[in-house]
């Protein structure tokens, strides 16, 4: 078992210790906090190549243009459908 501050324990003994103080200063130390965690995130993104990005945007516009022609096919199909239905010509 681990006693409270033991080398293994740290993490703890620091989350006690930010707990105590001005709260002014603890507030802007938990945004500064936040804006280090922002920036190392953003550090491990990997950001594609331009051929990468030129094949991405061209899949994406084939699916868009895709679902399209779907939705405006079963669109003129339902139209149809509702006019034989309800104005029987």
């Amino acid at each position: 078992m681990t006693e409270l501050g033991s080398p293994r324990d740290t993490g703890r003994t620091k989350k006690v210790a930010a707990k105590s103080g001005n709260p002014v200063s603890r507030f802007f130390a938990s945004i500064g906090l936040f804006i280090r965690q922002i920036l190392d995130e953003l550090r491990k993104v990997v950001r594609p190549t331009g051929s990468e990005l030129l094949n991405y945007t061209v899949v994406v516009i084939l699916f868009v243009v895709a679902i399209m022609g779907i939705v405006a096919g079963l669109d003129v199909v339902l139209q149809r459908l509702v006019l034989w239905v309800f104005a029987g010509s």
